[in-house]
């Protein structure tokens, strides 16, 4: 018999109004990157991604938890698990430590696993909260602790979509792609690259199985922006370039955030990378004296300004504390990082997290500031990078901490909203590739066009609500720049540049009162479907009983949006279009699914073949997108099912 499996989130709220660590909480960029942007911050909820990826790769029934409540929790816990895994990071091991309590007070027969990068304790620390601690590749942990035979890679991606929203309204959705763990640059302060021992797992070992996950999102949606989880993503050369090839054939325009070095990314030319469908870097500017291996390569210098002028945005990370730094060296280095104008930039404090070999240096150097030598629940719980827990030989703790936050104001006041900068590069490189010889890079600079023109309604809030009077003005100029390209806006996109300064002063208010910061639970079913899914076994079943001799039917449960693709490849008949109508038909009456139906790949004999397909499903109209041939727009049968039909446009 299966055993039952629940993964979870530490408990909500979290975040410096409950008195964890400043930067603790649900979003990367409020809470870290643009921290000191307020109302102008992107705002977008950071799932812990590592749970559904190993929900969708077990044979187990298994639940997912994303931020619950303590009731949301409990109630979950009453209905009975073998397994209860818990996610965490160093910052909130006391909310960990609580969640644990939970489990055991609500469920004292179920094992408990802990997991995430907290697990870079030593067991010793771990074991009067959990039973097995998940370390390395989490679906392999996960199947050999639940005795299910190994899974070679690459594994089930599940599609999982987050939206960033500006302004409180949604702008953009993206797309998380799972590509590979670890990284072997290994910098002595890396936790990422420590845990995984310098080792690099690849999760699609190939630039084929990256983009076959990216056709996935694109038939979800073909206007998604896409995220590619990995280390460093450029150092396999190989794989990168078979990713291009692959982009390159298909030949659609993609927008890819990826992270990066500057040693992986100067084996590339920009145009390579922009072929890629890569228009954005997470890249590690560190300090001008660290020394890492991993800057080597090109100057950043060059680097940054080549790919702003592509239209290419990057954010940097920049750190404070290192051995060498005095305030005057950390005011040089911001100098020169603010002369490159990065779209977006993090200041994150030097700090030792156990397992890496500045940890072991700090030790072995008894570097430890008094508060923290001997009370480790409190170091813990200020692993945020935004505590100085370390003596350094020139400056204090104090002061290192206040060179932070003065490095973040001053990023905002010298170059404003990271919104505009970002639109700024748009435009830079719409003007520079517009008329390119490259039609990839044509094309890109029309996918640049459709994003400036889509930001119109930004500009005015930006003009009225700046940090200061050079960056309003600054506004202005790229407003008046970006219309001289591509025309004066509409009606409505000045109706929208007034409504967006009322939502702009609605969600400075909604900051300063802390009100709506909270996501809500994000509950997943994996392989054990709810009430409202009831019904979901039938479309597996469809793909096994409905079998006809020229006809492959490939069904994918989307389980985060309730959502079905099926996609049809073959030739269908008469009688075979209207058995799997109602095959089609029943699961529909027998769930709240919603159905993409690919046809892209269907062939049929006569015009009339798809007549009962259209007619069995015509009562479901308003749950079905269809996407068709594009070349066949004028058969008759498709006129039909594009009239009754919405098409997909994600």
């Amino acid at each position: 018999m299966s055993k039952k499996v629940l993964l979870t989130s530490v408990c909500r709220p979290i975040g410096p109004r409950q008195g964890d660590a400043p930067s603790v909480g649900y979003e990367l960029l409020y809470s870290q990157v643009t921290r000191a942007q307020g109302l102008f911050s992107p705002r977008t909820v950071n799932v812990h991604y590592s749970l559904e990826y190993i929900a969708a790769n077990l044979d187990s029934p298994t639940v997912v938890l994303q931020y619950p409540s303590k009731h949301e929790l409990i109630q979950e816990l009453k209905k009975g698990y073998d397994y209860v895994g818990v996610s965490f990071l160093l910052a909130v091991m006391h909310k960990m430590k609580e969640t644990v309590a939970l489990i055991r007070q609500y469920a004292p027969n179920s094992k408990i696993v802990l997991g995430g990068y907290g697990t870079v304790l030593k067991d010793e620390e771990l074991k009067p909260y959990g039973d097995y601690f998940c370390r390395g590749e989490g679906v392999a942990f996960f199947r050999d602790l639940l005795g299910e035979p190994e899974l070679p890679m690459p594994y089930t991606q599940p599609l999982l979509v987050s939206w960033l929203k500006v302004f409180g309204q949604k702008v953009s959705a993206t797309g998380q792609i799972f590509a590979g763990l670890g990284c072997p640059n290994g910098c002595d302060f890396c936790c990422t690259s420590h845990f995984f021992k310098r080792q690099h797992i690849r999760l699609l070992p190939e630039g084929k199985d990256i983009y076959g996950v990216v056709e996935r999102y694109l038939d979800m949606d073909p206007n998604l922006v896409l995220l590619i989880i990995d280390e460093d993503f450029l150092l396999n050369k190989k794989r990168a370039m078979e990713f291009r090839d692959c982009v390159m054939k298909a030949g659609k325009t993609l927008s890819i955030f990826a992270f990066s070095s500057i040693k992986a990314i100067s084996q590339y030319t920009v145009e390579e990378i922009l072929e890629m469908g890569i228009d954005g870097f997470w890249i590690g500017y560190e300090g001008t004296r660290s020394g890492y291996a991993k800057q080597q390569g090109r100057p950043v210098e060059e680097i940054l300004t080549e790919f702003r002028e592509h239209g290419i945005t990057v954010l940097t990370s920049m750190i404070v504390g290192f051995d060498y730094q005095t305030p005057e060296v950390v005011a040089q280095e911001l100098a020169g990082l603010m002369k490159l104008k990065p779209a977006l930039a993090q200041f994150l404090i030097y700090g030792p997290v156990p397992g890496t070999p500045f940890h072991q240096r700090v030790i072995k150097e008894n570097l430890w500031q008094d508060v923290y030598a001997h009370n480790t629940e409190l170091l813990y719980r200020r692993a945020d990078g935004f505590a100085t827990t370390i003596k350094h030989p020139i400056l204090s703790a104090e002061q290192i901490e206040e060179l932070q936050r003065w490095c973040f104001r001053e990023d905002f006041q010298r170059l404003g909203p990271s919104i505009f900068r970002t639109v700024e590069a748009w435009l830079l490189g719409y003007r520079k590739l517009k008329d390119s010889p490259n039609r990839f890079l044509r094309q890109k600079a029309r996918f640049y066009a459709k994003e400036l023109r889509a930001s119109y309604p930004v500009f005015l809030a930006g003009r009225l609500l700046g940090p200061n009077a050079a960056i309003r003005r600054w506004i202005g100029q790229l407003e008046r720049g970006v219309q001289a390209e591509l025309g004066s806006p509409t009606l409505a996109e000045r109706l929208k540049s007034v409504l967006g300064v009322g939502a702009a002063l609605w969600t400075g208010l909604t900051l300063k009162l802390g009100l709506f910061q909270h996501p809500k639970l994000i509950r997943t079913s994996y392989r054990m479907p709810a009430r409202r899914w009831a019904g979901a076994d039938l479309w597996e079943e469809l793909c096994r009983k409905a079998a006809f001799p020229d006809l492959s039917i490939q069904v994918e449960r989307q389980h985060a949006n309730q959502q079905v693709m099926m996609r049809l490849e073959g030739r269908l008949s008469t009688s075979e279009s209207e058995r799997l109508g109602q095959r089609i038909r029943e699961s529909l009456a027998r769930s709240k699914a919603r159905l993409v139906l690919d046809l892209n790949k269907l062939h049929w004999n006569n015009i009339g073949d798809l007549g009962p397909l259209r007619e069995k499903l015509g009562a479901y109209r308003s749950r079905i997108r269809l996407i068709l041939p594009k070349l066949t727009v004028a058969h008759p049968e498709v006129v039909m099912l594009a009239s009754v039909f919405q098409l997909y446009e994600g």
